[in-house]
Parts: C-alpha cells; structure tokens; sequence
C-alpha cells in the first residue's frame, strides 16, 4: 500500500523537515507501506482559479497542477504534516487541494501537526475538509507540543531521538492507518471490478 507524506508547510525555516525524517523513518519500518513523499515546495501553484476539480476530474490545464494529481492518486492513504498558522492550517496546503478532487476521494487521510497546541485546531479543521473530499478522516494523530518541538528546533543538528515521547502516538496512528488504508483499497478495487 502507498502511502504519500504531505509536507504542508513552505516557509523558510520550517520545522516540518524534521517531522517528515521523522515520520518517514517510523513508516519505512513496516512492510506493508511503500513510501512516497510529496513536498509542496516541489509542487508550486498559483492561487486556486480553475474550474471546480469535483466536476473536471482529472483533466487539469495546467502541467504542474497535473503533476501534483498524479502524485495524489498513486497513493492509497496520506499523512499530512501541518503546522498552525494563526489558528489554522497553511494556505499552501489548501491551495493544493483546492486544485485537486478525484486523487483523495475513498481514501484514509491522518495528520501529524504542531504548534502551541500541537496543530490541534489546523487538525480539526482538515478533517472537515476530508470530509467534503469523500476521504476518512481518521481519530488518531500525532499533536507536537512545545515541550517537544522547541528542543528538536534547537538541536545543532538534526535529532529524531527527540521525538521519542511521542513514538506511541505514532505508532497508534499507524496502527490505525493500516486498517483503513487495506480496507478502503480494498472497496476501491471492488468497485474498479465492478465498473468493467
């Protein structure tokens, strides 16, 4: 099962490098996931102008929004890496999705946030908008406090280790990402069979 790794957040000095590693590392361990990540400072798009994506499916006018589809719709399952920006999640992110429909549609999406209260409301925010993209939100994320966040921004160098207090949360959302992510294919695939 694919699973793509959103980076959702583009400015300068981002934390969300150091989740991604971290992330990406823990992922990696099972078998059952093959990783894709997906940086949106690889996708650059233009404010949201287009046609409503619900209604176009994938035929997209421009190369670069179509680039970013293709990415989407490889994947089997997301985990979203978002930061809280003024008590919300980052415009980059919306944007991108704003271009984008079909890719997500049936498909299990959870989040990694942080922020002063771990990205808590960024969260709850995303997932009313995964509801109106047909995905299942799922119950379990990974919240980044202060307390860990500030020690993983002030290391010299780059530690992973310094995420250890929240290893179990992860491992909880995995857990979680892994069920929904075989289901889901799975009811996908009936359907593909049962449209031929």
């Amino acid at each position: 099962m694919r699973i793509a790794v959103i980076t959702g957040t583009t400015r300068e000095g981002r934390f969300s490098g150091s989740v991604a590693e971290w992330v990406a590392a823990r992922l990696e361990q099972r078998p059952e996931f093959e990783l894709e990540a997906i940086d949106l400072r690889d996708h650059p798009l233009p404010f949201f102008e287009g046609a409503a994506p619900a209604r176009t499916g994938r035929d997209y006018s421009r190369d670069d929004v179509a680039r970013l589809g293709r990415a989407l719709d490889r994947a089997d399952g997301f985990v979203v890496l978002t930061a809280e920006y003024n008590h919300g999640y980052p415009a980059v992110l919306k944007n991108a999705m704003d271009w984008t429909f079909v890719e997500w549609r049936r498909k299990p999406i959870t989040f990694v946030g942080w922020g002063n209260v771990g990205g808590a409301r960024a969260i709850e925010q995303l997932r009313e908008v995964a509801v109106e993209y047909e995905m299942a939100p799922l119950r379990h994320a990974v919240h980044i406090l202060p307390d860990v966040m500030l020690p993983v921004m002030r290391a010299e160098t780059p530690d992973v280790a310094l995420f250890e207090p929240l290893e179990a949360k992860l491992e909880l959302m995995v857990g979680d990402l892994l069920w929904w992510t075989g289901a889901l294919a799975a009811a996908r695939a009936r359907d593909e069979v049962n449209r031929q």
